[in-house]
């Protein structure tokens, strides 16, 4: 698997409507999957970007606790890989 960085002026070249649809912003972080030939690329979140799961289910926006509970681990797990955390 191979990461990537989006620079302030958009670059690895993925076109505002993408990035824009995958809520990429400047110094976002994608990871890049080659699979038979074809590159999926798909945005990394970072365990700052929990701040917006639980500040909605503080809301009241969201009750769904699994859910929040899935992506947080998820999220962690990311994270822990990328720093190589232990």
């Amino acid at each position: 698997m191979i990461t990537a960085q989006v620079s302030d002026k958009g670059q690895i070249t993925i076109p505002a409507s993408v990035r824009k649809k995958l809520g990429l912003k400047p110094k976002s972080r994608v990871e890049i999957e080659i699979r038979d030939n074809v590159a999926v690329i798909r945005p990394m979140k970072s365990i700052s970007e929990l701040y917006g799961i639980f500040h909605e289910a503080a809301k009241g926006k969201t009750t769904d606790w699994d859910e929040i509970i899935d992506e947080t681990m998820r999220i962690v797990a990311e994270e822990v890989a990328r720093e190589g955390l232990d």
